[in-house]
């Protein structure tokens, strides 16, 4: 999917929502368990019921390989569901992948040859050579993790790298944290039409100090919901003039009801967040219009 398709979606749709599959066999309803593939039975509930409010979906890998080839074959059932039924919604394999060079050439190929997904979360740490091969695929996506929604996130990406430059009026903003080296150094590597970046809704007015860097990316945002993270602060200090953001979602909705109107309930939660999507997104607009005038 290119940029342009992607916007396209989210303004037409008035969502930025990504709900999250990560599809717990131990939280889904007990009904579902006689199924011949209970955790693909759950997320094509899940996913005809919330397509009308969401974007894009966000199947997490190690929900699916804590079940080994019969794991790995729901995820694919999944990935193929999406394809052929809502074929306009943006697929993410939350895999995190990144290794040496040749490594991350197969992994690419797994998931942009073989599965035609759209996007795949990648680990930076190996630098420059462990990411370039998935940048190799027109149409396909790279999101770098940068800041990330867990509380271990403060162990090394927010560490010091420079000491702190003193505010300057109108003067260049200086990264000074390993956070802020991924995102300038890897602007080397992407651009905004094949490299997002994870940032999580738990790091508030961080998005402000993002924003300063990498001002067009797209970022993929967790922790909304279950995790405590703001959505009206994500939107203040991160979303663009076209919109630049996918807000995740997991937990909060799609487990919100765990008996046989699960699907239903999971429809209303992801409406609930739609709604707050659109309230923001025309705030957002309207705003754009008094500026210029």
């Amino acid at each position: 999917m290119t940029r342009q398709q992607l916007i396209r979606q989210i303004f037409t749709k008035k969502s930025f929502l990504c709900v999250g599959l990560d599809t717990d066999i131990k939280k889904i309803p007990q009904h579902l368990l006689t199924d011949d593939d209970p955790l693909f039975a759950f997320n094509r509930a899940i996913i005809d019921a919330t397509a009308p409010y969401c974007v894009a979906y966000k199947p997490n890998l190690a929900f699916y390989e804590a079940h080994g080839v019969q794991g790995w074959i729901s995820f694919e059932r999944t990935v193929k569901y999406l394809q052929e039924h809502y074929p306009d919604h943006f697929i993410i394999a939350d895999a995190k992948r990144g290794d040496i060079g040749n490594t991350s050439a197969m992994y690419a190929r797994t998931f942009f040859e073989q599965m035609d997904i759209d996007a795949l979360t990648v680990a930076p740490y190996m630098g420059e050579d462990s990411v370039t091969p998935f940048l190799n695929y027109p149409n396909h996506w790279v999101i770098l993790l940068a800041l990330t929604s867990n509380k271990g996130s403060q162990d090394f990406q927010t560490l010091k790298t420079l000491p702190p430059a003193p505010p300057v009026e109108g003067g260049e903003y200086i990264p000074s944290r390993l956070f802020e080296e991924v995102l300038l150094k890897s602007q080397q590597w992407g651009t905004p039409d094949n490299m997002m970046y994870v940032v999580g809704a738990t790091q508030g007015r961080m998005f402000a100090d993002i924003r300063r860097i990498v001002p067009h990316h797209f970022l993929l945002v967790p922790g909304i919901g279950a995790q405590g993270g703001s959505l009206e602060d994500v939107c203040r200090y991160g979303m663009t003039s076209e919109c630049g953001l996918l807000v995740n979602s997991s937990r909060a909705i799609i487990y919100a009801d765990t008996t046989e109107r699960f699907a239903q309930v999971a429809a209303e939660k992801a409406r609930e967040v739609q709604q707050q999507m659109q309230r923001l997104l025309n705030s957002k607009i309207t705003l754009q219009k008094i500026v210029k005038l």
